[in-house]
């Protein structure tokens, strides 16, 4: 049953790197990553609703009144990653995108950690957490230079979109790459406040893409109101292939299994598991060129460079 447990930790992992990748088929079709994210969280939504409702959960929304009112912004995390995975991975590849959001959730979760913020368990400072921190960084840092010298080795190596300007030149999308990773464990322990108010999980994933819903949407608005995004197109919907509305299912699935993990096998393992998982799904989406992403080359160092990330990720949860 445990051997299973991690086996669920795995595989949901690797369903944030495929919903990143397919959801770039709903920004084609719509011409805009903001409709894009608005209608996966939209059916995300859905989906959380109608398994609160044959759960029994559907209740316990009865509470929000009596919820403290910052518990409900969890949500907000949600567009900000979403709409960044349509915007990188074109640009800088499954694997160093996933790359840049497992260094900010590493930071952003020893931060809630030895600061003890926002309900977390404060935890000392001990040397597994220096080194499996230092493994991180090294490890995005040999995913970027990879991919730099793959833009720099020519059109062989790298996608149309990578010969423009190298990784180097783009600090913009790294730093954004990082926050939205780093909003995953601050938008978990907000989420569990938020648990603790209403007392069922499903309740709360149905909540928290709710409010990430509203979020998108009112963003959509301003943003086409002051020509900063074209509306969306929806007749681009019917060409799009079945498999690019799995975005909101694996969001969804991604936050139902790991409610119900946590309690089971701990907070530290089933991260450990879910990054594991992304790197893993990341990684052969690159090599293969799946879900119609053009294919990047998997070189010894940018393999190394995963498995540091791996590694140190796990070393960071161990030590917690």
């Amino acid at each position: 049953m445990y051997l299973a447990l991690l086996a669920s930790a795995l595989l949901v992992g690797t369903l944030l790197a495929v919903q990143a990748s397919v959801n770039l088929q709903l920004n084609r079709a719509v011409g805009t990553p903001y409709g894009a994210s608005t209608l996966q969280l939209s059916v995300a939504a859905g989906l959380l609703a109608v398994v609160a409702i044959l759960t029994g959960s559907i209740g316990a929304l009865g509470g929000i009144g009596d919820a403290t009112w910052w518990h409900l912004l969890g949500g907000l995390a949600s567009p900000l990653y979403i709409t960044s995975g349509i915007l990188l991975i074109p640009r800088l590849g499954a694997v160093t995108t996933v790359g840049l959001w497992v260094t900010g959730q590493m930071l952003a979760s020893l931060v809630l950690d030895l600061g003890g913020l926002i309900g977390v368990k404060q935890v000392p400072l001990n040397l597994l957490i220096v080194l499996g921190a230092a493994a991180v960084v090294v490890g995005i840092s040999v995913v970027v230079r990879g991919q730099n010298q793959a833009i720099k080795a020519g059109p062989g190596t790298a996608t149309p979109a990578d010969t423009r300007p190298a990784l180097a030149s783009q600090t913009g999308w790294l730093v954004l790459g990082v926050i939205a990773g780093g909003v995953l464990p601050v938008q978990g322990a907000v989420n569990a406040k938020l648990r603790a108010d209403l007392g069922a999980p499903f309740a709360v994933a149905l909540v928290s893409f709710i409010v990430a819903v509203l979020a998108i949407a009112i963003v959509l608005a301003v943003l086409v109101s002051t020509g900063k995004t074209p509306k969306p197109k929806f007749d681009g919907l019917k060409a799009m292939p079945w498999w690019g509305w799995l975005g909101g299912a694996c969001a969804a699935a991604y936050v139902t299994v790991t409610f119900l993990l946590i309690p089971e096998i701990g907070a530290a393992t089933t991260v450990a598991f879910t990054v594991t998982g992304q790197q893993l799904a990341s990684a052969a989406i690159d090599q293969n060129g799946l879900f119609r992403l053009p294919r990047r080359k998997l070189t010894p160092a940018r393999l190394a460079g995963v498995a540091l990330l791996i590694a140190g990720s796990v070393l960071v949860q161990i030590a917690k």
